[in-house]
């Protein structure tokens, strides 16, 4: 199926391997930056890879102006707003965003505040709202499942009205994304293990969604192939620095893929679970995806099935018949999900995630709603909603 148009952009230069880290100063200096803020939080601190950082520093000569490291799991503008003041009163003149999704959103709403001299953040809020570049934006992600270092996307919320506010322009992509294995080792199991599956569904659903093209099929088959030989390994052997590496690359993939084609109902119902039964999105991810290829596969079987070869590659692809690949790609998803929970813990069912049944109304309701959803190949109402999430439950 080739689209007719479509559009795929992707300016971020990305730097990975092992000691990829070490390239942060001469990065920095090309674009300018003289004396970046580091945006991070306290687990990553804890975790020693700040220190990491700071050591790649080293004898550059390039002056760190602050560190602010008390980034929370969900921003807000009150948060942003004081990284901001940071920001100014050290002097300093670009970002490095060092950590998972809350820390590079943090940064992303920090670099439209001082990057604009006009206005509050909430005035930004929406698509294409900003007008003109940013400051310099580095992004060291130290887990394998956002992909936000190559995403054009930033949910900070207002804790006044209790509500997400989502940035979505090309103006909020980092210049670099600076991939190391060494800030991925220390992810316990079940985190590596629902990162993973966040990466697998960004990888999925751009496949399968309404706006998929060559480009984003090309890095979504790339990354599944990644993640299917390296996940179990990242799981069982946190230390593996090759499959650590793999997968923060997949992840990178994953999200360039998603960037460009967007994702589906799994993620709407993702969004949805979060919202109501705080349930970190990584896990609900997991659970979710193999319900979501089910429900669309009326509309989308035969490019379900197409999956299979990236997930278990050339022999049992060629080995199935075409009319059974949907359903051999179901089992494998299914397999990989249980070999999970046993090695990790990472949960199958939404009751084994925390969430009740009397919240399935609520989640559905919030899920047919979500903006994720407009991309999907199946439409969903709130009683299809339902019914997947009884599946899943």
């Amino acid at each position: 199926m080739l689209p007719s148009y479509f559009e795929f952009y992707n300016p971020v230069k990305i730097v990975s391997g092992h000691k990829a880290l070490d390239n942060l100063p001469y990065e920095l200096s090309q674009m300018g930056v003289a004396r970046p803020l580091i945006v991070t939080d306290k687990g990553v601190v804890g975790a020693g890879l700040i220190q990491i950082v700071q050591e790649a520093f080293g004898s550059s000569g390039m002056t760190i102006g602050a560190i602010y490291d008390d980034v929370p799991p969900d921003s807000s503008v009150d948060v942003v707003n004081a990284i901001a003041d940071v920001y100014r009163a050290n002097g300093c003149d670009g970002l490095v965003a060092v950590g998972g999704g809350s820390p590079i959103d943090t940064a992303k709403g920090v670099n439209i505040v001082v990057s604009h001299d006009k206005g509050e953040l909430k005035d930004y809020m929406g698509a294409d709202r900003l007008t003109g570049p940013l400051k310099p934006l580095v992004v060291v992600p130290t887990t394998a499942g956002t992909g936000s270092e190559v995403t054009l996307v930033a949910v900070i919320a207002d804790t006044r009205k209790n509500v997400k506010m989502a940035f979505v322009s090309r103006h909020l992509l980092p210049d670099l994304a600076l991939i190391d294995p060494r800030m991925t080792l220390t992810m316990p199991a079940k985190i590596t293990a629902a990162t993973g599956m966040d990466a697998l569904s960004h990888a999925m659903e751009a496949y399968t969604c309404l706006q998929k093209n060559p480009l984003s099929d090309a890095h979504a088959t790339a990354a599944i192939s990644l993640i299917s030989r390296y996940l179990p390994l990242a799981v069982e052997d946190r230390k593996n620095a090759t499959a650590r590496l793999a997968l923060a690359n997949a992840s990178c993939m994953a999200g360039a893929a998603f960037s460009n084609s967007m994702v589906g109902m799994v993620h709407a119902l993702g969004h949805a679970t979060g919202a109501v039964c705080h349930i970190p999105h990584g896990v609900a991810m997991g659970i979710f995806l193999p319900h979501g290829l089910a429900y669309n596969l009326p509309e989308r079987a035969e490019i379900i099935g197409e999956l299979l070869l990236p997930l278990r590659g050339a022999e049992i692809y060629a080995a199935t018949p075409p009319k059974s690949r949907p359903e051999r790609l179901l089992e494998s998803l299914s397999s990989l999900q249980k070999a999970l929970e046993s090695k990790a813990g990472l949960p199958m069912r939404l009751k084994d995630a925390g969430a009740r049944e009397d919240q399935l109304g609520e989640i559905a309701l919030k899920a047919i709603n979500d903006g994720a959803l407009m991309m999907n190949p199946r439409e969903m109402d709130i009683e299809d909603a339902k019914a997947v999430l009884k599946n899943a439950f």
